[in-house]
């Protein structure tokens, strides 16, 4: 595995230009969301697509790796729905979206191109972190619909069927289960069709992380909520990312050791796991008026402080291994 500081300089280096070029108005205001059509409905779907066709069934099939983060998410969830309960009661549409904020980790636009720099070459951190999505994607639709029982009292859809209707449309899932389809039914891929989807599946990074930057600029000016006093807000956001950074990313390693789970994989779900707020928060928030400034800050300091928190997990992994 790379020094991770190099890598990362590189990610926050290309979400730093798309925060600036957002802020200067150099491109029209509405790039960050053709990027992120783009890669969100064309580029994760054919890298995941190819990472999984072309990896062996068996080694994409990491029950305990799976387990593992997808219990750590839960139960971070949980902790910070709980904690949210008790400080703010009767209001479940926040606790959930708070809840979200500290379990649902940017695994797709930071988690791919970070193993892509990581491990050059390596299938099985692709796999990882398509994994690592999979099971955000699930969560993301889990808080979803917690949202709108919340809010929609007259909601008439069976809680199964809004969960259920959100996850066969996501170009994710559908990414990952053509994946893992054909690597299950021993498809050979042609050559020419896998390069296709490796040059499509390459430029997810770039295009990923240049579209933060953009919608972390944007989200700064977004949602009008209640005054929050300075000392209330600095300790909210303080709860809220080390949930986020350090007790999501303790819990799945715990559970990763418990499972007896192979050291690279551990180092990988290690880091996925204490990756910052994903922004599809700050968009849940603002689809349901709910908690969407404060989720756009809570993404902004989770976003920088990875920077010192990630080299920090990598040494401490590196000195248990």
């Amino acid at each position: 595995m790379a020094n991770i500081l190099t890598p990362l300089i590189a990610v926050f280096g290309i979400m730093l230009l798309g925060f600036i070029v957002q802020k200067l108005k150099v491109l029209p205001h509405d790039t960050d969301f053709t990027l992120n059509e783009y890669v969100y409905y064309v580029a994760f779907p054919a890298i995941l697509f190819i990472a999984l066709a072309e990896t062996d069934i068996h080694e994409i099939m990491q029950w305990g790796f799976i387990a593992a983060f997808g219990i750590a998410m839960v139960v971070t969830y949980f902790i910070t729905v709980l904690i949210s309960s008790i400080a703010d009661k009767k209001q479940p549409a926040l606790a959930a979206i708070r809840g979200l904020n500290t379990s649902f980790g940017n695994t797709a636009f930071i988690g791919i191109p970070l193993m892509m720099m990581l491990y050059p070459d390596n299938n099985h951190a692709i796999t990882a972190a398509a994994i690592a999505s999979l099971l955000s994607v699930i969560m993301f639709a889990f808080a979803m619909v917690n949202m709108e029982l919340a809010i929609n009292k007259k909601q008439k859809r069976h809680p199964v069927h809004i969960m259920l209707n959100a996850l066969i449309s996501n170009p994710i899932v559908i990414g990952c289960t053509l994946g893992v389809m054909a690597s299950a039914l021993y498809i050979p891929i042609p050559d020419s069709i896998s390069m296709m989807m490796r040059l499509i599946g390459n430029t997810s990074s770039p295009c990923a992380l240049f579209a933060i930057g953009m919608v972390l600029a944007k989200a700064m000016h977004g949602g009008t909520e209640p005054e929050t006093p300075p000392h209330h807000l600095a300790i909210e956001m303080g709860i809220l990312n080390i949930l986020k950074l350090v007790i999501q990313p303790l819990i799945a390693y715990g559970l990763l050791r418990y499972f007896n789970v192979d050291n690279e994989l551990l180092i990988m779900g290690v880091i996925l796991a204490a990756l910052p707020t994903a922004a599809s928060v700050y968009l849940l928030a603002q689809r349901y008026q709910t908690y969407g400034l404060s989720s756009a800050k809570c993404i902004l300091i989770s976003t920088l402080a990875t920077f010192i928190s990630l080299p920090l997990i990598e040494q401490l992994l590196e000195q248990l291994s």
